[in-house]
């Protein structure tokens, strides 16, 4: 491998560095550094704000040769300032062509029991990666990432530990030249915890933030169709 590689995260949470998409996105870089790549990171939310950090974007993509974009999911898609963020750059690549070859992995994490409900999303940046012609390595989905909370992988302790496999899997991948493997897309894929304790700590979250803003007896309102 070429020790001059680069490797960029873009981390798409609103959430910043507290967010459970900058933990599984530093842990993948932190890997794919120790294999030999060089590394940086920037938070999506923050390049957008203006035309000169914006300008900072689309260099430091253009200087990559793997990128890494990390987000939540957003109502079956990504959020709002990712899909602006992709748009800017395919804008870009269609007045200029790109100097090199490129690739894309991508990590989605939901709030859902089911990493299926990220399909819709990782089809969307793979339709990215076809039509600005960077090369597609490959998407993880990970579901129920609640108890993470932003913590840092090795922090997360044994409810994390398919989440760092499936990581490590990724990162000999992409070291390689390679796609993410369907093993570690599958292992991504595994529960944190048992469905029905997700739920039940998820409720009694939702519950709590309800009686801390003293609308816990509305949680059940519905709106007549009349």
């Amino acid at each position: 491998m070429n020790e001059t590689n680069r490797a960029l995260l873009l981390v798409g949470s609103p959430r910043g560095s507290k967010s459970t998409s900058k933990a599984l996105g530093t842990y993948l870089l932190d890997k794919l550094r120790s294999g030999g790549f060089e590394t940086a990171d920037l938070h999506i939310q923050t390049s957008m704000r203006s035309e000169e950090s914006q300008a900072r974007l689309l260099e430091l993509v253009g200087a990559g040769d793997l990128l890494v974009l990390a987000f939540p999911l957003y109502i079956d898609s990504l959020p709002a300032t990712v899909i602006e963020a992709l748009e800017l750059l395919a804008k870009q690549r269609k007045s200029i062509a790109p100097s090199k070859t490129q690739r894309l992995a991508v990590i989605v994490n939901n709030g859902f029991p089911e990493a299926t409900q990220n399909s819709t999303a990782l089809a969307i940046c793979k339709r990215f990666a076809v039509e600005t012609g960077i090369e597609w390595a490959g998407g993880l989905g990970l579901g129920g990432g609640g108890p993470i909370e932003g913590k840092p992988l090795e922090d997360a302790g044994f409810v994390a530990r398919n989440v760092r496999k499936s990581l490590d899997m990724a990162a000999r991948d992409l070291l390689e030249g390679k796609a993410v493997s369907e093993e570690a897309t599958k292992l991504m894929a595994k529960p944190l915890i048992p469905k029905w304790l997700y739920l039940i700590a998820a409720n009694y979250g939702w519950k709590k933030q309800a009686k801390a803003c003293g609308t816990q007896d509305k949680l059940y309102d519905q709106k007549s169709s009349t």
